[in-house]
């Protein structure tokens, strides 16, 4: 009976540890009952304020939603939208950054070299109210690793609020497009260059470095909205005083607890040069004065080089808005060994609990191919489920926090490891999703993409690539490399899945009349079912689109819907720089997998917007 009793707990033991390894397949939902609107995540209030019309950052508001609560346009009337004003910036670079539209003025940064143009919405075609040209140092270009980039402008009290790439931030006014204020705060000497979308809040501007292929120390920056001086600087790499990790931190799992674990975590040194830039998004949450944001993967991308945790990079700060202090922080992967940086979105929604309450919680489709569910308080991870295909990872352990890399998958010194999935740019990218507090769903664009990696000893010269590894990327599982998802986050499964040729490289829109947007790397801009996922509308603009789309109010009372094309970016790089598509290791490897973009689409710089008829 002993030997009995022994076999079924250790039954029991089996199956309870498979259950908190989360699952291999986005295809084997969670058995979970349909949701009911008070089942659903909504928006937290604080963050996201009721629609106003105006479109002022890019991520729509704090919670990262990228939802347009305007509703004239629907499923029943979208196969009508009409182009009503296009606007070439002249400029053929990658085009990500969105349009801004405050008060019947557009505000729209052209790619490199990034000349801002505020358009008079009022007046028939949309003449240009003033012009503002940053004139950033030529030589940056030539340090960014993926495009020189810019990832979108900033409106608050009167004026724009943008980042250079060659490590300057600036304030424009908005009346008049004169500069108000200048500041370096990067060095591109260094390697050191600013791709991000800033964000403000309280009074401060929050700015980010990019780099991380150059050995650069990353680190997050406010300055004041008023004056550009530096308030305070939070490195994520480094001992307890550089990380701003006082009394106030408390992580929720053990791996994240002791002292200057921004040191010991890394071999001797290599934290100074250690990666962890903020090049992505930043949330914030007024009630609780927290931003959220994630840092990028740790250098070089030579796993061996750098045995540790490699502390804080691929993870989720927490920090106090005011003083920088951090008050959690979670590694989504430790020791990070395929550059799945954890720069993405952060949408701060409140999360159905069991007893009927409410948890404040942060969702996130990570790189590494997971989305997240976590308590915005405490930090703690509530759910970890794949949302695309993944064999490089095993799984997001529950009651530690840590994700399971695959033993087959792990870089090593001296030969090639083959078809890992995802691959280096991850499930997605630095393109956001779209949050709909309408239909409850998360409506991801992402990539299907894997690939063979082979990794050497990397030499540490400022301000050139520190790297260490040589990648092949190529189509995932059913020779699809873009998807798009609706994904539940409160049943933990997927809604419904698009499948895309190309790399999908752009942001999602949301609308509040039940239709979201998403751009194709070869020009289609497209218009679906927020419910079902049905085509219902999709126009070919003369580039690829991988940039944010926006909706807003127009002077005359009706919606608007906005997008870039210029096809550029990491992923469009064969086309934005010529490269040559027989090279199969050209940018990062990633042109093997786009070998065929230069005949799908050209160069471009457009802005288009489309209306309903009137």
């Amino acid at each position: 009976m002993r030997r009995i009793l022994v076999g079924l707990i250790a039954i029991i033991l089996a199956i309870a540890a498979a259950f908190v390894l989360t699952r291999k397949s986005p295809d084997q939902p969670i058995p979970q009952q349909h949701a009911t609107s008070a089942d659903k995540a909504i928006p937290a209030s604080a963050a996201s304020p009721p629609d106003d019309g105006n479109w002022t950052m890019p991520a729509k508001d704090y919670a990262s939603t990228r939802f347009s609560g305007l509703n004239q346009i629907t499923p029943a009337n979208v196969a009508g939208l009409q182009v009503a004003m296009t606007f070439s910036t002249g400029t053929t670079e990658g085009f990500e950054a969105p349009p801004l539209v405050v008060n019947n003025t557009m505000y729209i940064v052209a790619p490199w070299p990034n000349t801002v143009f505020a358009l008079d919405l009022t007046k028939p075609g949309a003449p240009a109210k003033w012009t503002y040209h940053p004139g950033p140092a030529a030589a940056a270009k030539g340090v960014a690793c993926c495009g020189p980039v810019n990832r979108g402008i900033f409106y608050w009290q009167g004026k724009l609020f943008m980042n250079l790439l060659d490590g300057n931030t600036v304030a424009i006014d908005s009346n008049s497009g004169k500069e108000v204020w200048r500041t370096k705060i990067a060095d591109i000497q260094r390697g050191e260059t600013i791709t991000m979308a800033p964000l403000v809040a309280e009074g401060k501007v929050l700015v980010g470095n990019s780099g991380g292929e150059m050995g650069v120390r990353g680190w997050l920056t406010a300055l004041d909205a008023g004056s550009g001086k530096i308030v305070w600087r939070a490195y994520s790499t480094g001992p307890d005083k550089d990380v701003l990790i006082g009394p106030n931190y408390r992580p929720p799992y053990a791996a994240e607890q002791g002292k200057d674990l921004g040191v010991s975590s890394w071999p001797p040194g290599f934290w100074k040069i250690g990666g962890g830039t903020v090049w992505g998004w930043i949330s914030y949450d007024p009630q609780l004065k927290t931003i959220y944001y994630g840092t990028g993967n740790p250098g070089p991308w030579n796993p061996p080089q750098r045995p540790g945790d490699n502390k804080f990079t691929a993870g989720v700060f927490a920090r106090d808005i005011s003083t920088g202090q951090a008050r959690w922080f979670t590694q989504s992967a430790p020791h990070d060994l395929f550059d799945h940086d954890e720069i993405n979105e952060i949408i701060l929604v409140d999360y159905p609990a069991p007893n009927g309450k409410r948890i404040p919680a942060i969702i996130r489709p990570s790189r590494t191919g997971y989305f997240f569910v976590q308590d915005r308080v405490t930090g703690k991870i509530l759910a970890a489920d794949p949302y695309g295909y993944i064999n490089a990872y095993k799984g997001v352990d529950l009651r530690t926090g840590r994700i399971t890399p695959a033993p087959d998958k792990e870089p090593i010194e001296g030969r090639v490891v083959r078809n890992i999935c995802p691959a280096a740019p991850g499930a997605k990218d630095w393109n956001p999703a779209a949050f709909s507090p309408v239909t409850g769903l998360v409506y991801i664009p992402h990539i299907n993409l894997c690939m063979d990696m082979g990794v050497h000893n990397a030499n540490y010269i400022a301000g050139t690539p520190f790297v260490g590894a040589d990648l092949k990327m190529y189509p995932g599982p059913g020779g699809n490399r873009g998807v798009f998802t609706a994904w539940d986050p409160v049943a933990r499964r997927k809604v419904f899945e698009i499948k895309e040729d190309l790399p999908l490289w752009s942001a999602a829109l949301a609308t509040a009349g039940g239709v979201v947007f998403y751009g194709t790397m070869d020009g289609w801009f497209k218009a679906i079912d927020a419910s079902t996922g049905k085509l219902l509308w999709q126009f070919k603009t003369a580039s690829g689109i991988i940039g944010q789309p926006i909706s807003y109010r127009g002077p005359d009372g009706r919606q608007y819907i906005a997008v870039p094309s210029g096809v550029g970016g990491w992923a469009g790089s064969i086309v934005s720089a010529d490269l040559d598509p027989k090279d199969p290791t050209a940018a990062g490897g990633f042109v093997n997998a786009t070998k065929d973009l230069k005949s799908r689409t050209t160069p471009g710089g457009m802005m288009y917007v489309f209306a309903l008829p009137k």
